[in-house]
């Protein structure tokens, strides 16, 4: 996908119009148009702003591809946010966690980490030392 393919589905997505994204970056709903018939491209500031109006990274902006396998279809995620495709379950419920997710996460061999659950939500990961350093952050505020 492209710079205005992603502009334009996180635009319709967050139910702005043409003219409400264009008052949020300061250009006319015109040069939007532009933005996103791929006629004209903005400057690295309005690329930021636009950015930060739909809480996504420039980088997502620019080359987020929901085509790609490991997206699964879904649209630009919010900052912080990631989708890393699909793992499968082996015989003795082993996973295999991403690369990318063990680079973003600092996740190396032998590390722990807590098995958390909701059964209306799923499961989660946590780092053990994370966990414990936000236990040990609240008592301190005690």
């Amino acid at each position: 996908m492209s710079f205005a393919d992603n502009l334009i589905e996180l635009r319709k997505m967050n139910g702005f119009s043409q003219e409400e994204l264009a008052d949020m970056i300061g250009v006319s709903r015109q040069t939007l148009s532009k933005y996103e018939t791929g006629e004209s491209l903005p400057d690295i500031e309005k690329c930021r702003l636009i950015a930060d109006a739909f809480s996504v990274t420039v980088d997502d902006l620019i080359s987020y591809d929901k085509n790609d396998e490991d997206n699964m279809g879904y649209g630009v995620p919010p900052k912080g946010k990631h989708i890393f495709g699909l793992v499968k379950v082996g015989e003795k419920g082993q996973i295999v966690i991403p690369a990318k997710a063990r680079k973003i996460f600092d996740i190396a061999p032998g590390d722990n980490l807590i098995v958390l659950g909701d059964e209306g939500q799923g499961i989660a990961l946590i780092k053990e030392k994370g966990l414990l350093g936000l236990i040990n952050s609240a008592k301190a505020k005690r």
